[in-house]
């Protein structure tokens, strides 16, 4: 087993395709024609803003919201996601949001809701452990 060796190379069977760009049946660009060249972080953080749009519930927020019967409508979820995106355009790591009378603690850099609570529970409240706010 350990005297095998590959002669072919496969990996050029497998188009490179960029976010952005569309597979098409011939993946060679046609001659004369120049891809516009961009930078490689740009494209990387292309890709993860495309990717992660998505808030997600730690174990502990699922409890709470369970426990508390919070309602997180599909409207919220975008609402977060768009609080979320402002928050993390200001650099901001860990960010209360506020909406209505419910809030969430949410790890930017993660897209995670850390835990929530209800109006009742924020009276008298101190927040710790955030370096900022989002009210929706």
């Amino acid at each position: 087993m350990n005297n095998i060796q590959f002669k072919k190379d496969y990996s050029a069977l497998i188009p490179t395709v960029y976010p952005g760009q569309q597979l098409t049946g011939n993946s060679k660009a046609p001659a004369g024609a120049e891809q516009p060249k961009v930078p490689f972080s740009r494209m990387l953080q292309n890709s993860i803003r495309e990717t992660s749009t998505d808030i997600t519930f730690s174990k502990h927020a699922v409890q709470r919201v369970d426990d508390r019967k919070i309602e997180v409508s599909p409207q919220l979820m975008q609402r977060m996601a768009s609080a979320v995106d402002k928050a993390q355009s200001k650099g901001v790591t860990e960010a209360l949001i506020l909406s209505g009378s419910t809030a969430f603690i949410v790890n930017v850099p993660n897209r995670t809701v850390v835990t929530t609570m209800d109006g009742s529970e924020m009276k008298e409240n101190v927040f710790t452990n955030i370096d900022g706010a989002v009210i929706l």
